[in-house]
């Protein structure tokens, strides 16, 4: 059955010594692995410099991977397979015995002495259960206290006498899921649960969509899923790339140490904004105006605006040539122009493919007369001066920046290319007030960047990657899905968001419409309810707003065997009632782990100088927490994705308040309310909101 093993009666234990003794050489085996990399002498084995630059760089990159970092363990696990003839067996796996861990480590001989957890032989590790153990015999678990090798937990799934583990979790696990936070994110690779791994492992050529409340996960799945398609697919990953798309800087900055920690050094990071900066964004829109230039209508506006600009020829094209002259007449270009635009390609690229359309009707023109000219000829035609000027009448040059600039501040153009798309309200209300010079003078929004985008990728193509994980989802607008969709238009994509948690005017109502705006229709849907991170008591709390704020979604259930710490404080009186909230904050601050003072927006300054007066020093979202500063002072606009051990929730309503309607405000409540992984305090002295009591 299962033992959890304690370090301090079992320090001979003879199989906890064996363990640490595999630790050891392990750890000797990949400091070698590191070493024979490093002693590699690439002088003479390129043709050039150029080669020689793209070496040295891929050796540099395998030896930062096969780095040992002593804070992080090298396996976590042990599979025992069973040796029965005859049976079913993993490939190439009977009998045998393999540690799991996050790289591959082999001996001098070239045999594992640790598998990586992406392998096909260490997924029963992940999904095996007495019900069906996938020809595992024993599956063993570790604990570590830093980087030593403390405790072991066995799961015994051919022995019927040992109790099931398939409704609660082990010690071990348990354990290592309630492990304090200190620093960024970590990740989850010792603990992924079987419906997880379904999601980590799932093949490249689909989406996948993950609904998830707070604490099930989803962001450290996604995470994962990218580790394990560059495992399984990275020749084809190197070549096309692959991004996480969070919501802020500071997120971003959260889980960065996650896929290093994997071994993956590769994958770029951004936010959606990052990826349409084609202007500079120095202005805000209010909420109506940002509501409809994040409406996909806008594409087809967007679209008509694009192709207006090309004019049906009505003066033939004389090429000149010689002694001869070829005339191509009108009729015949306006044919050129119209199988062009029917074809539906875009438009720089239609406009390159005319002049060849051009000199190749001179071409058929001169093989009639006899002559027999070549490709040289019809490139040489293709770039006469008549063919020029002609392409440049009728196909002009557009640039999208310009071209936007021009929808939002010219009513006439607007109404001419938004006409049946958006009603006369619509249309004044993203029309800019007052003149604009240029493009670098204008005040554009986050919104407006994204119009430009949209433009730039109906002049130009944009480059789409082998694969895009996009988290906390539900705050995109449709405009934001087809931009993050150009992404991976030949790809595919991980979704990731909780329908409870949008928070923005636009927020996603169902994962089906986001789908279809990102382009992925056929994506599959995934919901996560089983939740390791918000204590019991708290996700129960929390859980009260749902029935106002997503109706149709299921409830987080809590497997934690703790239920955490959870209280609600009333205070009395401004001074006092900051005082309390530090209060609160100091008391946390005794134990072990992370910190989060959570508060409206426009709070925030006030206990600022609080924290301050108090001596208490903190830090801002995306900081990274110390053993010397564990406190952070959280916005409530910047909450989401963000987990802390304990978090004090100052003034509910006011959170509720400043959002511009009671739903978003509700909302944002939820996120805030589930960002605590051991225990909540929440303090008010305003009347807690109606959903609440």
């Amino acid at each position: 059955m299962s033992t959890p093993v304690d370090p301090a009666a079992h320090l001979a234990d003879a199989p906890l010594a064996r363990e640490r003794s595999h630790l050891a050489a392990s750890r000797a085996a990949l400091r070698a692995m590191r070493e024979d990399v490093e002693s590699l002498d690439i002088r003479d084995v390129t043709a050039n410099w150029v080669n020689a630059e793209v070496l040295a760089h891929q050796i540099d990159a395998r030896i930062k991977a096969l780095a040992d970092l002593s804070d992080t363990p090298l396996f976590f696990g042990r599979l025992d397979y069973l040796n029965a003839p005859g049976a079913e067996q993993a490939e190439g796996a009977e009998g045998e015995r393999f540690y799991i861990g996050r790289r591959h480590v082999h001996d001098t001989d070239g045999d594992p002495m640790v598998i990586d957890w992406r392998a096909p032989v260490s997924q029963p590790f992940y999904r095996a259960s007495r019900k069906d153990p996938m020809d595992v015999g024993l599956r063993r678990r570790f604990g570590y206290t830093g980087g030593d090798l403390t405790a072991y937990e066995d799961e015994h799934l051919s022995d019927p006498t040992e109790p099931s583990k398939a409704a609660t979790a082990g010690k071990l696990l348990q354990q290592e899921i309630e492990r304090p936070r200190v620093g960024p994110m970590r990740d989850i690779v010792a603990t992924i649960q079987p419906e997880q791994d379904e999601i980590v492992r799932s093949g490249l050529g689909g989406t996948v969509c993950v609904q998830g409340g707070p604490g099930t996960g989803k962001t450290a799945v996604g995470l994962h899923r990218v580790a394990y398609l560059l495992y399984a697919h990275r020749e084809r990953l190197a070549r096309t790339g692959t991004l996480v798309i969070g919501p802020n800087k500071s997120f971003l900055h959260y889980i960065e140490q996650v896929l290093p920690a994997l071994g993956e050094l590769t994958v770029r990071q951004a936010t959606v904004d990052d990826l349409v900066a084609h202007v500079e964004v120095r202005g805000t829109d209010d909420a109506p105006a940002a509501i409809v230039k994040g409406d996909a209508r806008m594409a087809e506006v967007l679209r008509r605006a694009v192709y207006s600009h090309v004019t049906m020829p009505t003066e033939p094209v004389v090429v000149v040539r010689g002694s001869r002259r070829w005339r191509v007449p009108a009729y015949e270009l306006e044919n050129l122009v119209r199988e062009l635009l029917d074809r539906g390609i875009r438009y720089d690229a239609a406009r390159e493919a005319l002049p060849q359309r051009i000199a190749h009707a001179v071409l058929v023109q001169m093989e009639r007369a006899g002559e027999a000219p070549d490709d040289r000829v019809q490139d040489a035609v293709a770039r006469n001066s008549a063919v020029k000027a002609a392409v440049k009448a009728v196909w002009p040059p557009v640039d999208p920046a310009k071209l936007v600039l021009r929808l939002l501040t010219d009513a006439d153009f607007l109404a001419a290319h938004a006409e049946g798309i958006l009603t006369e309200d619509e249309q004044k209300t993203i029309l800019w007030a007052g003149p604009v010079r240029s493009v670098k003078s204008a005040r554009w929004s986050a919104a407006d960047a994204v119009l430009v985008d949209e433009a730039a990728d109906l002049v130009e193509r944009t480059h789409s990657l082998g694969h895009v994980v996009l988290d906390e989802a539900q705050d995109l607008s449709p405009m934001q899905y087809r931009a993050v969709g150009r992404r991976c238009s030949t790809g595919s994509a991980t979704v990731l968001g909780d329908l409870a948690q949008g928070t923005t005017p636009w927020a996603t109502r169902t994962w089906e419409e986001a789908l279809a705006h990102l382009g992925k229709s056929e994506g599959v849907i995934e919901e996560l309810t089983a939740g390791f991170r918000v204590p019991t008591d708290v996700i129960a709390y929390a859980s009260r707003l749902l029935p106002h704020i997503a109706p149709g979604l299921t409830p987080v259930a809590s497997v934690r065997e703790n239920p955490g710490f959870f209280e609600i404080r009333t205070t009395e009186g401004d001074t006092a009632g900051d005082a309390d909230v530090v209060a609160a904050c100091e008391e946390l601050l005794r134990n072990e782990g992370s910190t989060g003072l959570i508060a409206a927006d426009a709070r925030v300054p006030a206990l600022a100088e609080a924290l301050t007066a108090a001596g208490l020093t903190y830090l801002s979202p995306g900081e990274e927490t110390t053993a010397q500063t564990r406190l952070t002072l959280v916005p409530a606009s910047l909450a989401k994705g963000l987990e802390y051990d304990y978090v004090v929730l100052d003034e509910p309503q006011a959170v509720v308040d400043g959002e511009p309607d009671e739903r978003t405000g509700l909302r944002r409540l939820y996120v805030s309310l589930t960002r605590a992984v051991s225990g909540l305090i929440v303090t008010h002295k305003t009347a807690l909101p109606a959903q609440l009591v």
